[in-house]
């Protein structure tokens, strides 16, 4: 039975659907079966940063429609994981119950199942969240992001997910000292969650994964989503800066 994590924050441009694909690949890294399901519609982005190339002919949309069997919409990545991408439209058939049904016809299948939100709080952040059992906020250390990632982690909340663990993103060491950011000890406390990880600003992220290339093995940012895909799997690593 798949662990079922979506990824949110509220407001977007804090990296939210890099950490999608950073986790997934350390997971599948770490022997796990992994399906990354991307719910952005009309603006999906996990196909390029997961090398899927232009081997997408179905979406999750045409499985809930019935447009297509549930096995055919999967997408094989370069790196490992399984994608089930966004639609380009929504339609009414999309609903919450949808979703479940979505989810349970691949849950069998796969250790991990990371449904990616799109931003805000609206019908695709609901959606994403529909079929998941945890969650995870994505934050960069600055006032506004660290707000709407604790307004995320309520209206999940109210959706039913209780457990919400926090990912600090694009962490500067630099600015926190001279204070231009926010420090590890204020985002936590601001948002109330329980931090999973950190990922210290990182130029591969940025330049690799909008390209469709991995993450070097030896970049900070991929040793920062194999700690907290170790985490994940109940293991005790120390939270850390590289």
């Amino acid at each position: 039975m798949a662990k079922k994590i979506v990824i949110a924050s509220g407001k977007g441009g804090v990296g939210k659907s890099s950490v999608s694909a950073g986790l997934s690949c350390a997971l599948q890294r770490a022997g796990h079966s992994v399906l990354v399901v991307d719910c952005d519609i009309g603006l999906r982005s996990l196909d390029i940063m997961l090398g899927a190339g232009e081997d997408m002919l179905f979406n999750w949309g045409d499985v809930i429609t019935g447009r297509c069997p549930a096995e055919r919409a999967l997408t094989p990545t370069a790196y490992g994981p399984m994608l089930l991408c966004a639609p380009k439209d929504f339609e009414h058939g999309y609903t919450d119950e949808a979703m479940r049904k979505l989810a349970a016809e691949y849950e069998e299948r796969f250790d991990y199942m990371i449904f990616d939100s799109p931003a805000g709080v609206g019908i695709g952040f609901r959606l994403s969240a529909a079929a998941a059992d945890t969650a995870i906020i994505v934050a960069t250390p600055d006032e506004v992001c660290v707000r709407n990632g604790a307004i995320a982690a309520d209206n999940l909340a109210a959706l039913g997910i209780e457990q919400s663990r926090l990912i600090i993103n694009r962490f500067d060491v630099k600015a926190t000292v001279k204070r231009k950011l926010l420090n590890i000890d204020d985002v936590i406390d601001s948002t109330r969650l329980r931090l999973l990880g950190i990922v210290e600003q990182d130029s591969a992220v940025s330049f690799n994964l909008s390209r469709g290339k991995p993450l070097p093995p030896r970049s900070k940012s991929a040793k920062a989503f194999e700690r907290i895909a170790g985490r994940l799997d109940g293991k005790r690593i120390p939270l850390k800066l590289d």
